[in-house]
């Protein structure tokens, strides 16, 4: 009989999550990505209608998923879905998946400050709070993962907006310092940077037949991406298959 090992190194069977902004895009992706491998997952979106409807998909999918209502730029909704999670899985999350992100693009002399403190708060401060909040449980598990989804914009100079850019960079810093700094509670920390994949967040710059080609002149495979093409390298990260990986930035893609 062949061992079961390497099945067992291809499976989230047992394993809990928690994604952000698990709604739409690649959020949602992720979601389904994880729980079809077997995960327990976790997701909150600011949207009760939207995810109301994908919990109900969910379930007859046969996906194990819940969900909060949360809005992630507020300090006491992090909390609250943390301790939410925390009940939920027994105090034990093997899987923290940052998607949260929005963007504003204007010139850097035009942003206001208000616009400036929403765009690092949803894109950066979020997700540090919430690796800072998730840390017990993540240890607790003996096997944790984060995944920060961040953007090429954080590692090239591209024409999305320097607040945003400066986002995604920072949390490109955060994948390794975290990675260095949590190795000894065998927490893995990893980064997915994303090139233009078609979600609701740039799709009606996608329609601007100009604004495409050029993004294509500049993608090796000549398209844009599709959101379960990131869950799916998301998903291996979280694997038992890729239980050596850490601090590395996945950079997906871009000349």
């Amino acid at each position: 009989m062949a061992s079961s090992e390497p099945q067992k190194r291809w499976t989230l069977q047992g394993a809990t999550a928690l994604v952000t902004g698990g709604t739409r895009g690649i959020g949602r992706a992720v979601v389904e990505e994880l729980a079809g491998f077997g995960a327990t997952v976790h997701t909150c979106s600011r949207n009760e209608s939207e995810l109301r409807e994908c919990l109900t998909r969910w379930r007859a999918l046969g996906f194990n998923v819940s969900g909060s209502v949360c809005d992630l730029t507020s300090r006491p909704d992090r909390e609250n879905l943390m301790k939410e999670v925390s009940s939920a899985f027994d105090g034990k999350l093997n899987i923290l998946v940052n998607n949260v992100g929005t963007n504003i693009r204007k010139p850097t002399v035009e942003y206001a400050a208000e616009e400036f403190s929403l765009l690092m708060n949803t894109n950066f401060e979020s997700a540090y709070h919430m690796c800072q909040i998730a840390h017990p449980q993540l240890k607790a598990s003996g096997r944790g993962s984060i995944v920060f989804i961040s953007s090429v914009a954080g590692v090239v100079a591209i024409p999305s907006g320097t607040v945003y850019a400066a986002c995604k960079g920072a949390l490109n810093q955060i994948t390794k310092n975290l990675a260095c700094e949590w190795a000894k509670d065998n927490i893995r920390t990893n980064c997915v940077a994303p090139w233009y994949i078609r979600t609701s967040l740039v799709e009606h710059l996608l329609e601007d037949k100009k604004f495409l080609d050029q993004i294509i002149a500049r993608t090796p495979l000549r398209r844009e991406g599709d959101p379960k093409e990131v869950s799916a390298l998301v998903v291996f990260l979280c694997l038992p298959a890729a239980s050596y990986i850490t601090v590395r930035q996945f950079q997906l893609m871009e000349v």
